[in-house]
C-alpha cells in the first residue's frame, strides 16, 4: 500500500515536470508564435512548477518512502494534497498575472504547507534511521529549504517599499534559488544516495562523513556570496565565494573517495549506471563553473550575457537534480526509464545546454548567431518533452 501510493505521487511530480517543459517550449517559441502572451508571467509559471513541482514533490515523496513510519501515511497523504491545492493554484494564476494578489496567496500557502511536511516528517522518522548518515544530510536539506524560504518573505517586503529595481530585489532571489539548488535539493539527493548505499551495508567511518559533512556545509554557505558578485561588492566577499567555491570542489572529491567502493555493491543496471556517471560528469562541471565565477571576470560576465546564466542553472535543474532523481526513482523501483526515453531526454538536454552556451559565446565574442538559432532550441527543447512523455506513459497506472 506504501509503494503503490508514492508511485501515484510521484507521476504527480512527473506531469508538473511535462507541464513545465510544455511552458518551456512556448517560452522559447515566444518569437515565433502568432498569438501574444505575457513572457515574464509565463517565465514566472514555468520556474515555480518546475521547482515545486517536480522537485519538490519527487523529493519530499522520496524522503516520505524512504525514512518516515508507515504509520505517517495519513497525515502525510493530507499534506500532499495540500500541497497539490497550493501547485494548481500557481499553475492557474502565475502564467495570467504574475506576481500578484491570489498567485502570492498560493505561494505563500506553498510555503506554510512546506514547513508543515518539514515538521512531520521529523516527528515520524523511523527507529532504524535515527542514527543514520544519510538521515543526517536530508535533515541538514530541510533546513536550507525552510532557510531558501526567507527570499520569497522578504520579496514582498522589498517589492513595496524599494521596488523592483533594488539590488535587494534580486539579491533575495538568488537567496532562495542558491539555498534550494545547493542546499536543500543537492543535500537531499546526496542523503538518499548514502540510504542507498547504507540499505546495502556500505557504512562511511564517522570521522570521515563528519568531515565531509562539515566541508559541504562551509561551500553551501560561502558559495551563496558568488551570488552577490553582480553587485561589484567588497574584495572580501569575492575571497569568500572563491574559498566556499574551493571547499566545495574538495567536499565533492572527498564524497567520491567515501562512497566510489560502495557503488558496486549496488548492482546496478547499464542504464541506472550511465544515470549515476553522467551525474558525477555534471556535478564536475557545475562546481568548476561555479569556481569560475569567483573571478571579478567571469562574475561580470555571467550577468551581462543571460544565457551563460540560464545554461548554468539549467544544467543544475534539468542535468544534476532532474538524472539524479531518475537515477533514484529507477533504483527504487517507483519508476521505470527505458533506454529511449532516457536518450531523448538527456540529447534534448545536451543540445538545448550547446545552444545556450553558444549564444551566450557568440554573444561575449561579438559574433553572429546561425538564423535558425530559435527554431533549433525550440526543436531539441521538444526532444525534453517527448522523452518526459514517454517516461509517464509507460510507467501510468502502475501500481
Amino acid at each position: 500500500m506504501k509503494e503503490s501510493l508514492h508511485k501515484r505521487q510521484l507521476q504527480i511530480a512527473l506531469l508538473y515536470f511535462c507541464i513545465a517543459a510544455v511552458l518551456g517550449l512556448l517560452l522559447r517559441s515566444f518569437s515565433m508564435l502568432s498569438f501574444d502572451f505575457n513572457y515574464r508571467y509565463v517565465v514566472h509559471a514555468h520556474s515555480h512548477i518546475a521547482l515545486l513541482g517536480w522537485v519538490y514533490v519527487a523529493l519530499t515523496t522520496l524522503l516520505h518512502y524512504c525514512f518516515a513510519k508507515d504509520t505517517s501515511k495519513n497525515t502525510y497523504n493530507w499534506i500532499f494534497w495540500c500541497t497539490q491545492i497550493t501547485l494548481v493554484g500557481m499553475l492557474l494564476t502565475f502564467p495570467f498575472q504574475g506576481y500578484a494578489l491570489f498567485s502570492i496567496i498560493f505561494s505563500t500557502l506553498f510555503l506554510i504547507v512546506s514547513y508543515i511536511f518539514t515538521y512531520h516528517f521529523w516527528k515520524n522518522i523511523a527507529p532504524t534511521h535515527k542514527k543514520s548518515n544519510a538521515l543526517k544530510c536530508v535533515k541538514a536539506s530541510l533546513v536550507y529549504m525552510v532557510v531558501s524560504s526567507l527570499g520569497p518573505w522578504a520579496l514582498g517586503a522589498i517589492m513595496s517599499t524599494l521596488g523592483t529595481q533594488s539590488i535587494w530585489y534580486r539579491l533575495s532571489i538568488y537567496f532562495y534559488l542558491h539555498f534550494q539548488y545547493n542546499g536543500w535539493m543537492l543535500l537531499a539527493l546526496l542523503g538518499l544516495f548514502f540510504f542507498v548505499l547504507e540499505q546495502r551495508g556500505h557504512i562511511i567511518p564517522q570521522k570521515s562523513f563528519v568531515l565531509f559533512f562539515k566541508a559541504i556545509h562551509i561551500g553551501i554557505i560561502l558559495t551563496f556570496f558568488l551570488s552577490t558578485l553582480w553587485t561589484e561588492p567588497s574584495t572580501w566577499l569575492y575571497v569568500l565565494g572563491g574559498v566556499g567555491a574551493m571547499v566545495q570542489i574538495g567536499a565533492f572529491l572527498f564524497f567520491w573517495k567515501l562512497t566510489k567502493n560502495g557503488v558496486g555493491v549496488l548492482f546496478l543496471s547499464n542504464l541506472q549506471n550511465r544515470l549515476l556517471r553522467t551525474v558525477v560528469v555534471l556535478i564536475s562541471i557545475k562546481i568548476v563553473l561555479q569556481f569560475l565565477t569567483a573571478m571579478p571576470y567571469f562574475a561580470q560576465m555571467a550577468v551581462r550575457y543571460l544565457d551563460f546564466t540560464i545554461g548554468y542553472l539549467h544544467l543544475t535543474f534539468l542535468g544534476v537534480v532532474s538524472l539524479g532523481l531518475f537515477f533514484l526513482l529507477d533504483h527504487f523501483g517507483q519508476f521505470r526509464l527505458s533506454h529511449t526515453s532516457y536518450l531523448l531526454y538527456f540529447l534534448g538536454f545536451i543540445l538545448t545546454e550547446v545552444l545556450l552556451f553558444l549564444k551566450g559565446l557568440t554573444a561575449w565574442q561579438q559574433w553572429g548567431i546561425f538564423s535558425g538559432y530559435a527554431t533549433a532550441l525550440v526543436l531539441c527543447s521538444l526532444l525534453i518533452f517527448l522523452g518526459l512523455i514517454i517516461i509517464l506513459h509507460q510507467n501510468r497506472g502502475k501500481p
